[in-house]
């Protein structure tokens, strides 16, 4: 992170804790966006219940190839008043999709009565990964009518990194005993790796034989708590990645090893936070690396974590020796990123440590993304303001890390849920990730990460919706997909809408990504907005009402077309008319609240 903000979060802290103590196809019926709830229960003559499913839960963040998925469908069911213990029979028929195709159907027969009910279900996915899957659940009566409905999603990965969906952990204290829970609820938003923020005894010194443990700020820590939660995540399949410094270290340890430091030009050493932290030489070779490395290697000696998270400052760009000599520090960065993989390969032989590094402010994205960091991450402040340039961020990551996936750390208060919803809609359609998630329902609103905020029960639930919507069409947008919006984005025009790629906001943003059997546009509103800036709050999007969409020469021919959004109640793809003549190629668009896919099938 930052000094600046660093500072500024610490500072803030400690005040708190100080007050504290192709033919045409028609569809079936027209998609509508309403805006909530998610499932429709339907009171069924010959059912004398009222069905809603409450909720599907995994039983992991992903599944490796030849893992079964474990998935257990929450059920409320009513009766009417007067029926008593009332019993009904019902089946429910559970569809795996891998995007328009059924991969395989579940069908179970299920007693309904009044009250709450799980049902379980277990389903072997193809080994192909990475891969993600759609799950439509339906529940309807002998007869076939329909009592509740719902669409979810899972993905199947090799390895966690090939979809990061990065969340964090900041709370240790001794004595914490609801590992198990928390995990649960990182589940539920398919969160696969974690970062463990300022678990460490010293920044310099990871591991220490006290138990509990005071951390340089003063916090009270425990090392079986963050065991526990590193078992508990394992459980549930997501990786605990341990944060560290490149090159801090408190002032007691700079006071032992003084010329070991960074300096500046007139010989005085860089410190990063007065009185308690200072900058080490981060060069190859240097004292302080080879200290740096043996405390990784200690680490992963000594606990299960699952690799090591890199962090640095942003700044200084250059230093000095102590023999006064100037260099560059972006290239040694680069060069501990390549030193931390290969002690983690040794370490973790088994194939699944991983090494992750905040490229801050985006630097030195061109010395880091290449290295070998298993994905990009960016921590976003400015000049990087526009939501618009949080897609070139990841389109840039992309490119330079040679297809890596890119994973966003960019913090707003969650109270701007408006932001919130649209950050994460341009995020996932540019095939990045973003850190946001983590402890119980925590939403990152700043640098430090333990002043997280909580999200409200709303804004939970879109942004569930919005993950899951993500994993399921992550094949044609995801990360294994190819960016191709430069190409598109001037060939597309909408009825009643800018869409210039020229303009900030006030306009329908497309991103468009592919594979080679699909092309997803993405449509992300951001008509009527007044600034277009992630970090400043923003009013609701202007909804768009149906409108036509066309999009010029289009040479191949089109099979079908599909559209779904997750601002709706459905997430499953639903089909589309349209017209293909002359190179040009028109379908209407049901309507725009935040974020849509128009989805093409190609026909060769």
């Amino acid at each position: 992170m930052p000094k600046r903000s660093f500072l500024l979060a610490f500072l803030g802290s400690c005040l708190v804790a100080l007050a504290a103590c192709a033919p045409q196809i028609a569809p079936a019926a027209t998609p509508t966006l309403p805006a909530a709830p998610t499932i429709l229960p339907t009171q069924t003559p010959g059912v004398a219940m009222t069905v809603l499913i409450t909720s599907v839960a995994y039983s992991k963040s992903f599944y490796k190839p030849g893992e079964p998925a474990k998935i257990t469908v929450n059920l409320s069911s009513t009766a009417p008043a007067g029926a008593g213990a009332a019993e009904a029979q019902a089946v429910l028929t559970a569809t795996f999709l891998s995007v328009n195709q059924a991969a395989g159907k579940v069908s179970l027969p299920l007693t309904l009565s009044p009250g709450s009910q799980s049902v379980e279900l277990s389903w072997q996915p193809p080994a192909e990964a990475p891969r993600g899957y759609g799950l439509d659940v339906r529940i309807e009566s002998p007869s076939g009518q329909l009592l509740a409905s719902t669409a979810s999603a899972f993905d199947v990965l090799e390895r966690w990194t090939q979809n990061p969906r990065y969340g964090f952990m900041s709370d240790f204290v001794p004595g914490r005993s609801d590992a198990a829970q928390t995990m649960t609820t990182l589940t539920s938003y398919h969160v696969n790796g974690l970062q463990f923020y300022d678990w460490m005894y010293r920044h310099e010194q990871f591991l220490t034989d006290q138990e509990p443990y005071v951390d340089l700020f003063g916090r009270s820590l425990s090392i079986k708590t963050v065991n526990a939660m590193i078992a508990a995540a394992h459980e549930r399949g997501i990786a605990a990645m341990p944060y560290s410094a490149v090159y801090a270290c408190s002032l007691d340890f700079y006071k032992l090893h003084p010329d070991w430091a960074m300096f500046n030009a007139d010989g005085t050493p860089h410190v990063f936070i007065e009185g308690k932290m200072m900058y080490m030489d981060p060069r190859p070779g240097s004292p302080w690396v080879k200290h740096l490395l043996a405390q990784f290697d200690d680490v992963l000696a000594r606990t299960a974590f699952d690799g090591i998270h890199l962090d640095q400052y942003g700044d200084p760009k250059v230093s000095f020796d102590a023999q006064g000599n100037v260099y560059d520090v972006g290239t040694p960065l680069a060069e501990i990123i390549n030193a931390t993989h290969d002690l983690v390969a040794k370490d973790r032989p088994q194939g699944d440590g991983a090494v992750v590094f905040n490229a801050v402010t985006n630097w030195p994205i061109e010395k880091v993304a290449p290295a070998k960091a298993d994905f990009v991450y960016i921590e976003v402040w400015a000049p990087y303001n526009a939501f618009t340039e949080l897609h070139m961020l990841i389109s840039q990551g992309q490119k330079l890390g040679g297809g890596k996936p890119v994973v966003l750390a960019a913090y707003i208060d969650p109270a701007m849920q408006v932001n919130a919803r649209l950050m994460d809609a341009i995020i996932y359609a540019s095939g990045g990730g973003h850190i946001a998630l983590g402890e119980q329902n925590g939403y990152l609103a700043e640098a430090y990460f333990p002043n997280y905020k909580t999200l409200t029960p709303e804004l939970s639930a879109v942004l569930k919706r919005y993950i899951e919507f993500n994993i399921r069409y992550e094949d044609v947008f995801g990360p294994s997909a190819s960016e191709v919006t430069p190409a598109w984005q001037n060939r597309i025009t909408i009825q009643g809408a800018q869409t210039s790629p020229s303009m900030m906001y006030d306009k329908v943003y497309p991103l468009v990504r592919e594979n080679a059997h699909f092309t997803a546009i993405n449509l992300v509103n951001m008509l009527g907005l007044k600034r277009g800036q992630w970090a400043t709050q923003e009013n609701a999007p202007t909804l768009l009402g149906a409108a036509g969409m066309d999009v010029a020469d289009v040479t191949r021919p089109v099979k079908q077309m599909w559209f779904a959004s997750p601002d709706g109640t459905d997430i499953a793809l639903q089909p589309l008319a349209f017209s293909q003549q002359n190179g040009s190629l028109h379908v209407e668009i049901p309507g725009l609240q935040y974020w849509d896919m128009i989805l093409i099938e190609w026909g060769d």
